[in-house]
């Protein structure tokens, strides 16, 4: 069984190498499986036994990303949130090739419903609690966003403090 374990890792590996390779060069709609398979030298059938569709390989590597973040900052006993929002966009500077990539992509929405899933309203949530979590879910993934698509010019510890103060005229 763990020998299925460890072919099954290196296939999905392999698969989600391939598929941010091609993304350099190619829109994720235009990257047929075929494409994919051929690169990452695996067979269709093993693709299918891992993934529905193009779009879980990334969402399967946004979480691991982001379970390898939220880990670090856990370990390390971030509990403000300005501890934990210097951590998370020390992450995206850490990691800024694949957020590139998916903003360059038209792929952020992925990254949209990582943070409403971490940060937003869940169902157990009062009204009030509920509109406050979704505005700060939806509002923390404007501000990565548009940090993105302006190229990312300041550093982590600038954006948490422009988010801490949320000094709109700087």
């Amino acid at each position: 069984m763990a020998d299925k374990k460890v072919k099954n890792t290196y296939v999905k590996l392999q698969i989600t190498n391939s598929l941010l390779d091609l993304l350099k060069t190619k829109e994720l709609k235009a990257i047929s499986i075929s494409d994919l398979t051929s690169t990452a030298q695996v067979s269709r059938v093993s693709f299918y036994r891992n993934f529905d569709e193009k779009e879980d390989v990334l969402k399967e590597y946004l979480y691991k990303l982001v379970g390898d973040w939220y880990a670090e900052s856990q370990e390390s006993g971030s509990t403000s949130e300005d501890e934990i929002l210097g951590s998370l966009f020390g992450h995206f500077s850490k990691n800024k090739d694949f957020y590139l990539l998916l903003s360059q992509r038209n792929l952020f929405y992925l990254l949209k419903d990582m943070l409403k899933e971490l940060f937003g309203p869940k169902p157990e949530y009062p009204n009030f609690g509920a509109y406050v979590a979704a505005y700060f879910s939806y509002g923390l993934f404007g501000w990565i966003e548009e940090w993105f698509a302006r190229g990312m010019q300041e550093t982590a510890e600038e954006m948490t403090t422009l988010l801490k103060n949320r000094d709109l005229n700087q």
